[in-house]
């Protein structure tokens, strides 16, 4: 491996080493569309030769916004071959933050993958004066086709790309990554093929996988996160497949039965509770027995030997549900949020290991990670990666510095040398702590955490993973800066509030008369009191107020990783908190 230097080295390491039939694939027309590895190279040999022809020169930025799918990757690869910088987009971004990215990173080509999309971007070329095409994956009439590009390519020696290949230096900027931010401006985040190359390697010894095994993508490929770790996959020779969209992810499990994905927290606690729910459907004695099998969870310790009766619950119930999702899942890699440890021990309990880490897009991104190879602890995540730093601040603040870590913030030096120290330490904004045996452990974002009108601090992201146990609390937001007392905006569990409601003879009709019903209401008071207990008297939520939807991405209350925008939620509220305060 000490020939990969460069991200477009990673498919060449693949080809060398494990050859695949089957490197990329996505469904089409119902059909799994496959590319071997040498296909995956030759496609992006012609992207790169087309790009060339088109007149792109190395460090023009060419952006991308789509779903996950090889041509993604494809593209990826063909751009940066050339030494042109790729600028991987979120889909769900509004115009106005395109036309920022676009214009800050002076973007010559886009590529997009759908209708809805082409349409965004044609609603501001007008106000970008560097782009000069966009190209789309999806055949569109009207379009230019994104195989345009590398019919350019075709029949064309070209030696100019080997040269240009050659001349590219692990140190030179590879990608730009604008961070949603839960507030202000996107920032451009650079990356070099180093930091990511590196994170990757880095990564590889804590992910359980071999070549010839089957990973499922579904997160954002947009976001380093994922973007990284199918680079990982590659180095190992995994076949990636691609998800058709988050509504069909089961079906598609089931499908290619996988050995490893990605997931978020709020992916697996509703993966949890579809469980949990499908099992108590069952009635009579098997509701019984699995009840008790999902009793036995809350008990496991990570390496300790299984009692007798976990080998009988793993036959009658854990093996059943492991088969529900492919039967050969040996690694399920969670980043993102914080992770419930309740969850991280009912799926490794259930044979369904789920290996928590921490990073930032500044880091590329992993930190740290727990690992089979490494050890595992509920509620951290884990201990840093080998060629990572990693030391706690006098105020508690996380610091990290390494090989991964970002070249700084496009054009902004100003924040860059806010946040990178003169000793090269990154300050990450994020609260935690490290123990004796080097698990990290994150307790919340330094900038949200706030103190009550009685001088007394609060950190709400630890109370709200807590609170997040209960199976009546599907999003909880705790409030209360400068305020006497803390209090919360609450979203219930709609399902399993549905369901409740019927076996306590509690007329509903949907999810207003839900949030209005007293019975519902005193039950949930109930349980955040429950919660409460594990806080001290001024940390613990006073009030609360049911909201009837979601936060979503969609709806703005959610960045593309999960998390929330506290002030815009504040602003979205504002009457429901006064409400609570007056």
């Amino acid at each position: 491996m000490n020939n990969v230097k460069r991200i477009f080295d990673i498919p060449e390491f693949q080809a060398k080493n494990f050859p695949l039939d089957v490197a990329l694939a996505s469904k089409e027309d119902n059909q799994w569309k496959t590319y071997s590895t040498k296909e995956y190279l030759d496609r992006a040999n012609l992207i790169s030769k087309g790009l060339l022809k088109l007149g792109i020169k190395p460090g023009d930025k060419i952006a991308m916004i789509s779903n996950n799918r090889p041509e993604w990757n494809i593209m990826d690869i063909g751009i940066l071959q050339i030494g042109a910088i790729d600028v991987p987009v979120y889909p769900t971004i509004t115009e106005k933050d395109y036309k920022f990215i676009f214009n800050d990173a002076q973007v010559k080509l886009c590529i997009v993958s759908d209708k809805e999309l082409l349409n965004k971007v044609q609603n501001i070329i007008d106000d970008i004066p560097s782009l000069t095409d966009i190209y789309t994956f999806n055949k569109i009439s009207g379009a230019k086709h994104w195989t345009e590009i590398s019919d350019l390519g075709k029949n064309d020696p070209n030696s100019e790309l080997d040269d240009l290949k050659k001349s590219i230096n692990e140190d030179d900027l590879a990608t730009l990554i604008y961070t949603s931010g839960t507030t202000g401006t996107p920032k451009g985040v650079m990356l070099s093929h180093k930091n990511i190359v590196q994170n990757a390697i880095g990564s590889k010894p804590r992910l359980p996988i071999s070549s010839n095994e089957v990973a499922l993508s579904f997160l954002p490929v947009c976001h380093v996160y994922e973007r990284m770790i199918l680079y990982l996959y590659q180095l190992t020779g995994v076949s990636i497949y691609f998800a058709e969209s988050l509504e069909t992810i089961k079906e598609n499990i089931v499908d290619i039965r996988p050995h490893v994905f990605t997931a978020v927290p709020r992916l697996l606690e509703k993966v949890y509770d579809g469980i949990i729910n499908k099992g108590a459907a069952a009635g009579g004695l098997k509701a019984k027995i699995f009840s008790w099998a999902v009793g036995l969870t809350e008990s496991f310790e990570y390496g300790k030997h299984p009692s007798f009766q976990r080998k009988i619950a793993d036959k009658l119930v854990y093996s059943k549900i492991r088969e529900g999702l492919g039967g050969r899942i040996k690694a399920i890699a969670s980043g993102s949020a914080a992770l419930q440890p309740r969850l991280a021990r009912f799926f490794h309990a259930i044979g369904l290991p789920v290996y928590e880490g921490y990073g930032l897009t500044e880091t590329s991104p992993v930190v740290s990670v727990n690992a089979a190879s490494s050890g595992v602890v509920f509620g951290s995540v884990g201990k840093k990666l080998d060629n990572v730093e990693l030391k706690i601040a006098e105020d508690g603040e996380i610091l990290t510095k390494g090989v991964c870590l970002m070249m700084g913030y496009y054009k902004r030096e100003d924040i860059t040398n806010e946040v990178i120290d003169t000793e090269g330490w990154f300050h990450t904004g994020d609260i935690g702590t490290l123990d004796s045996n080097g698990f990290l452990k994150i307790t919340d974002r330094k900038k949200e955490i706030f103190k009550t009108s009685g001088g007394k601090y609060v950190a709400p992201q630890l109370m709200e993973n807590k609170f997040k146990e209960s199976r009546f609390i599907e999003q909880i937001m705790v409030i209360g800066e400068n305020q006497k007392h803390p209090a919360a905006l609450l979203v219930p569990s709609f399902d399993f509030v549905q369901n409740w409601c019927k076996s306590n003879n509690i007329s509903i009709q949907d999810n207003e008369s839900i949030c209005k019903n007293d019975k519902v209401i005193s039950k949930i008071k109930e349980e955040v009191n429950l919660y409460n207990t594990n806080f001290s008297k001024w940390e613990q939520v006073k009030k609360i107020e049911l909201i009837n939807q979601e936060f979503t991405v969609e709806s703005g209350e959610l960045t593309p990783t999960l998390k929330f925008k506290r002030k815009i939620i504040l602003e979205k509220y504002k009457d429901l908190i006064a409400k609570i305060y007056n």
